[in-house]
Order: structure tokens, then C-alpha cells, then sequence
């Protein structure tokens, strides 16, 4: 800690080395001219010189992806900007020459909840004890080397996280507040005015009446190069080829599915006899019969009717036991469903209020209670709720110690098992609207039993709407077909035309995107977008995740850097109109010194705003303007501004009344509360601004 009272007595140093770090960056990348061609040896990635291991990068994107839901490119994306800002921040640290010390990893361990909780690390008092945490790890070293490398791994992220914490306790000694800059920030969010204006709206000048051409737009592209470099993308077209059930394809489930309704006689070639095979209705082995004939296995589970398909289950729960309901169409099933079994009120909904206290089963009190004080207090809050059961949501909201507090208590549907035995056997025993007092392992609960409904055990026979056979020979023969045309005549869209196929452009695909409209994930495809031995007007189908076929064209490549100015004339025209009409607009009504005179002869109107403020800068009807407002703040009383421009159109101001907030005398606690929350942002901050002067090989696109 020694490190850090000299660097909050020498902030302006620090502020002077982190500056020539970035200035550091910065200079590299103007110096530095080389570059290399990528090819299949290069590494993933390299951050500053700093190479990212393939392999490693491989192990990581693998683990992501079985540990989530997140697809390959997901996956990937995750992994790289999480290497990409620990590899960028390790890089300070060394810079700056940070480590982490015994205590400041102390410190964090002994911050885990996990780990200060666990028994195995408490002392007799029962507190956490590092040393008999250091002497287990030490323990594991010995006895178990791969539980031992686990906390290795750990401990490298509890390194790590250490290191940030002292950089960002730097840079936060470093990013004082003075009283003055509290007093100008108050009154910037609390000082408002009052205002007359106009509003002439660019519609004003006609589009017809401005000329925008190509030199124009070269020249802005040429001064906003930065926001308008673009990284290599390319362009399709596709003919969709979906792989569908024909009409006669969903008339043949439901024929099958009727067939297995009632038992019907086989005649077996085998045994030359005839067999009387089961239906749904008279089957005696009902997960056998599932299994032979559905494409979804046997759900035991009682099922609410909420559960169901809103169309049918009414029909369903209304059946008698045994008897069978279908085909009928449910998303992209048909079923047939046999009722089993029906429970009345066997799915319960209840309330209810948390008394806690200290000794109780996941009791998190900050101020623990004793058993005696949570039953008096139980107490006096059940009797609160007998005498105003509509007003429980209220109570729970303000008393309970349990996480339904902020939804009034409200616990949802549930059934036998879901909840401790002692509050399930209160609710199944009561009637709708009684409120009850129970103890559970977790303490006192006020119970308002609020719904009940039924449940049932129904026995579905599912069979998913897909095509047949024939079905999808036809439609490979028809992709296959028009891929082999296209080629051949060398014009996808006037095939395409001809066989009533419409193709569906696609533009600006990133070499690292994955989805594609329309097509959902298909990476194969964009992977082949970029491929080197791909050319434009190439012609390839493919075979769709999801099944079916696109028969795709490259239509063109977009190349690194600035784009062409067609791919992004529309965008900037509209940019330079507002400003060409800007220019008209001011040029046309500079003369009028005052609203009134603005007004004569022109179809605009003095309009008033009361209360107007920096902080949220918005003119009532007009919208956001912060330049607008922030050049009205600058007026005195009863002065009228020039012409302004905003982002509604050119505005003339005329302030009325400035209104000042209150004085608060001492700005020092004001001060505190702007800086911690500036301070939470500058994480991310920091991050970008190393990141934007960082020099980054991004390979990715030619391993994935």
C-alpha cells in the first residue's frame, strides 16, 4: 500500500505515465510499417507483439461452448474480447510495474462468499481462518495434483483480479474532484431557463433546391475517414430451398396417427397368423407403446392445464379417464393424447411472508434476529393480514426477509415437493383466500393461499411434421437443379426469373458473422465468402443447419479501408442536405434580428419552453438539442441569440429567465457522489481508450 499514498501524493504523475503509455501506443502504430500475410501458421491473434496461443485459444472457445448455450461464433467472440482485455491490461501492468502482494490476494480471498463460508476453512470461533486455507492448499498440492492445478487456475484469476484493483485504485487517486468543478457540475444538472424560439424546420428548403455531388461526398468521406472505415465484408444472393411437409405429407401423419388410436388386426408374414395389435386406448404398457410409435417419449409428469395448448386443453381436461383426443395440431407436432389421470386442485399458487432469523436454513439477515423475536414479529404481521387480507402484497413488501418480497410475496404455481412439506400440507389442506401462520426449517411463513387448479397425467403420441421421402428427393432435385442451370448459364437472376425463384440479397457479411437473414447460423457459407479460391459470380449451394438447401451467389467483395462512395451515398447525402440546408437556412434569414421579424411572411410560429435544462437537454415537441440549449444558456436575460443550428432544424432563442438552483454552500459531498460514480465507468474507459491505440492482428477468419 506503500506505492499507492505515493502516487495519491503525486497524481500528477501518474496521470503523466499512464498518458506516454497510451502515447506509446499511439506512436508504434505510426512508426511501425510492417505488416504480415496471413496464412496457415499464423497465430490467432497478436495484441502489441504479444502473440495469442492457437491452442490455448482453442481450449477456451471449446470449454465456452460446452459450459453454455453460446454456438462456435458466440463462443469465439466471448473468448477474444476477454483475452483481448486481459492480454491489454497485463500489458499495463508491466508497463507500470504492478504486482500483487500476499495481502492484496489475501484480501480478495477473503472477500468470497464460497470460500469464507465453507466449514473446512473456519476457526473454533467459528470465523474464516486464511492460514488453515493456505495449509489446505498446501494439503492439495500433496494429495490431490488435479484438484491442486483447478486451484492454480483460480488463483491466476484472483492474481489478475488483484493487479486491477491496485491499477484502478491509481487511476481513481489520480481523478480528484476540486469543490469549484462540484459547484459547476451542480449547477449544470440543476440550473434551468426559460425560453421563446423559433423552430424552422430543414423542410423548409426543398430537397430539389440542393445539389450534392460526388465530389462532395468524396470530399467528407476523405475528412471522416475513421468513421467510415470499414473492415472487408462481402455481398450474396440466395434462392431458399426449404425443406417443408406437403399438404399430402401432413395428411399422411394424421392417417398415421390415426391408426393408432384403436387396436387393429396385422396379418404376420412370419407366422402366417393374424395379430391384434394395441391402440393408444387399449395398450396395457403405456411407455412401451410411446416409445414404439412417438416421436417424443413418455412424460410422467402432471401437467396444469396452463401447460397445454390454449386451443385444446379444455377438450383435454375434460376428457374421462382413458379416453383419447386427436389428431389434432400442436406447433409443429400432431398428437394424439390419452387422459390417465386427473388431481383437483393438485397445483397450488400462494403468498407469503418471510420472518427469518439468526440459526435459520439460508437465513442472510444484516441484523439477525433470534427464533423468539421472528415469532413475535410473525405474529403481529399474521394478525395485520387477517384483519386486511388485500393489503398482503403491501406487507410482503415491506417484511419479508425472502426474495418474493419484491413481487408481494407471490410464489407462483407449485406442487407436492416443490416447497417444505410443512407449508405444502398448509396450502393443500386450505381454501382459496385463507391466510395462515407455519414454521419451516427457514422460519416463519404468513401463507395467503391465492389459487388452486387441476392437474393431469396425459399420455401423448407425438409425430413431427416433417417431410416425406418423396418430399425432400424433390426438393434437392430442384436446388440441384437450379445450381447446375445457374452455372451453366452464367445468370443466376434470369434463371431464377425463369423458374419463379425470387433471390434474397444479403450485404456486408463480416468474416466473422455467422448469421445470415433468413438462413439463421450457417457459417459454412460466409466462410466461403472469403476463401480465397472463391471468385465473384460463384455459384455454390449449400445444405442448411436446419435442413433444406440455399443455392448462394457472391455478388461482390467490399475491401479493408474506405468504401466505395455508392455504398454510402444515401448515408452521407442525407448529412450534407442538413448541412447545405443549414448554410441556405441561416444565409436566407439572417437579417431578422428578433423572433417577431423571423415570423413575418413565414409559416413558423414563437413557441415557449419553461424549465429547460443542461443536463437533459430536450426542447418540448423538437427533441433532444443539446448545442441549442447549451448556446441559450449563454444568453443574458431578454437577449436574443443568432441562428442555430440543431438537430430539428435552425433555431432562434430568446432567453426569458435563468433560474438558478439553490446554493448548497459546501459542494465537497456533491463532489464525492459525481466522482464515485464516475469512477465506476472507468473500467470500461480505460479499456477502450488502450484498446482503440492498441495494435491487433485479428486471424480468427482463418481458423474458424
Amino acid at each position: 500500500m506503500a506505492i499507492l499514498g505515493k502516487i495519491r501524493e503525486r497524481s500528477i504523475f501518474l496521470i503523466i505515465v499512464i498518458g506516454l503509455a497510451l502515447f506509446a501506443f499511439v506512436i508504434s502504430g505510426v512508426f511501425d510499417g510492417s505488416s504480415s500475410n496471413s496464412g496457415p501458421d499464423d497465430p490467432i491473434g497478436i495484441i502489441n507483439d504479444e502473440e495469442v496461443d492457437l491452442e490455448l485459444f482453442r481450449q477456451l472457445v471449446d470449454q465456452t461452448e460446452r459450459s453454455s448455450n453460446y454456438s462456435s461464433m458466440q463462443s469465439l467472440n466471448l473468448v477474444w474480447n476477454q483475452l483481448l482485455r486481459n492480454t491489454i491490461f497485463d500489458q499495463e501492468y508491466k508497463k507500470l510495474g504492478i504486482d500483487a502482494g500476499k495481502d492484496q490476494i489475501e484480501q480478495i480471498i477473503s472477500s468470497n462468499p464460497s470460500i469464507v463460508q465453507d466449514n473446512r476453512f473456519l476457526n473454533e470461533a467459528g470465523f474464516f481462518d486464511f492460514g488453515i486455507f493456505t495449509d489446505f492448499i498446501s494439503q492439495l498440492r500433496n494429495e490431490n495434483p488435479s484438484a491442486y492445478q483447478t486451484w492454480k487456475n483460480q488463483e491466476e484469476g484472483i492474481i489478475s483480479l488483484a493487479k486491477q484493483n491496485i491499477y484502478f485504485n491509481l487511476i481513481k487517486a489520480s481523478s480528484g474532484l476540486t469543490k469549484e468543478e462540484g459547484r459547476e457540475i451542480y449547477h449544470f444538472q440543476n440550473d434551468n431557463i426559460n425560453i421563446k424560439f423559433v423552430n424552422i424546420p430543414f423542410e423548409t428548403i426543398p430537397d430539389s433546391l440542393v445539389d450534392i455531388s460526388d465530389s462532395d461526398i468524396r470530399k467528407y468521406i476523405k475528412n471522416n475517414e475513421k468513421v467510415y472505415e470499414r473492415e472487408e465484408t462481402g455481398n450474396i444472393q440466395y434462392v431458399l430451398f426449404e425443406d417443408e411437409a406437403t399438404e399430402s405429407d401432413i395428411a399422411d401423419i394424421r392417417l398415421r396417427l390415426e391408426s393408432l388410436i384403436d387396436q387393429r388386426i396385422s396379418y404376420n408374414n412370419v407366422s402366417k397368423l393374424t395379430d391384434t395389435i394395441p391402440g393408444l386406448k387399449t395398450t396395457t404398457n403405456l411407455t412401451d407403446f410411446i416409445e414404439d410409435n412417438s416421436d417424443i417419449l413418455f412424460d410422467s409428469i402432471y401437467k396444469p392445464k396452463g401447460s397445454l395448448n390454449n386451443d385444446y386443453a379444455e377438450i383435454l381436461f375434460g376428457l374421462k379417464e382413458g379416453d383419447v383426443f386427436g389428431p389434432y395440431r400442436d406447433k409443429e407436432y400432431f398428437k394424439i393424447s390419452k387422459l390417465i389421470d386427473l388431481k383437483e386442485n393438485a397445483s397450488i399458487r400462494a403468498s407469503h411472508i418471510l420472518i427469518s432469523y439468526d440459526g435459520a436454513t439460508r437465513s442472510q439477515l444484516e441484523n439477525p434476529r433470534t427464533k423468539k423475536e421472528a415469532r413475535s414479529i410473525a405474529n403481529k404481521i399474521y394478525r395485520q393480514a387477517r384483519r386486511n387480507p388485500n393489503n398482503f402484497d403491501q406487507l410482503a413488501k415491506e417484511n419479508s426477509d425472502g426474495p418474493s418480497k419484491n413481487t408481494g410475496g407471490d410464489l407462483g404455481f407449485f406442487q407436492e415437493g416443490q416447497m417444505a412439506q410443512e407449508f405444502f400440507n398448509f396450502c393443500n389442506k386450505s381454501k382459496v383466500g385463507r391466510i395462515g401462520l407455519v414454521e419451516t426449517e427457514f422460519g416463519f411463513h404468513i401463507i395467503k393461499v391465492t389459487d388452486k387448479d387441476d392437474l393431469a397425467l396425459i399420455a401423448d403420441v407425438s409425430k413431427k411434421i416433417v417431410p416425406s421421402e418423396k418430399t425432400s428427393n424433390e426438393i434437392f432435385r430442384k436446388a440441384t437443379q437450379f445450381e447446375m442451370d445457374s452455372k451453366k448459364e452464367g445468370n443466376f437472376d434470369e434463371v431464377a426469373k425463369s423458374k419463379n425463384y425470387f433471390p434474397i440479397p444479403v450485404v456486408n457479411i463480416g468474416k466473422l458473422e455467422e448469421v445470415l437473414p433468413g438462413l439463421f447460423r450457417q457459417r459454412n457459407i460466409v466462410k466461403w465468402v472469403f476463401e480465397e479460391d472463391t471468385n465473384i459470380k460463384d455459384i455454390k449451394r449449400f445444405n442448411l443447419n436446419d435442413g433444406g438447401y440455399a443455392v448462394v451467389q457472391i455478388i461482390s467483395r467490399n475491401p479493408k479501408g474506405i468504401p466505395a462512395i455508392d455504398q454510402v451515398r444515401d448515408e452521407v447525402t442525407k448529412i450534407l442536405l442538413k448541412k447545405k440546408k443549414i448554410k441556405i437556412i441561416k444565409e436566407r434569414f439572417k437579417s431578422k434580428s428578433s423572433l417577431e421579424a423571423l415570423i413575418e411572411n413565414n409559416d413558423f410560429l414563437i413557441e415557449t419552453a419553461t424549465a429547460v435544462n443542461q443536463q437533459n437537454p430536450t426542447i418540448p415537441g423538437y427533441g433532444n438539442e443539446p448545442y441549442v440549449i447549451g448556446a441559450a444558456f449563454s444568453l443574458n436575460e431578454n437577449q436574443t441569440s443568432n441562428l442555430i443550428e440543431g438537430n430539428s432544424g435552425v433555431y432562434k432563442i430568446l432567453l426569458i429567465k435563468k433560474n438558478q438552483a439553490i446554493d448548497i454552500g459546501n459542494y465537497q459531498n456533491f463532489g464525492l457522489s459525481v466522482r464515485d460514480s464516475k469512477d465506476q465507468n472507468i473500467p470500461e474507459s480505460v479499456f477502450k481508450a488502450l484498446n482503440s491505440v492498441a495494435e491487433i492482428e485479428d486471424n480468427r477468419a482463418l481458423y474458424y
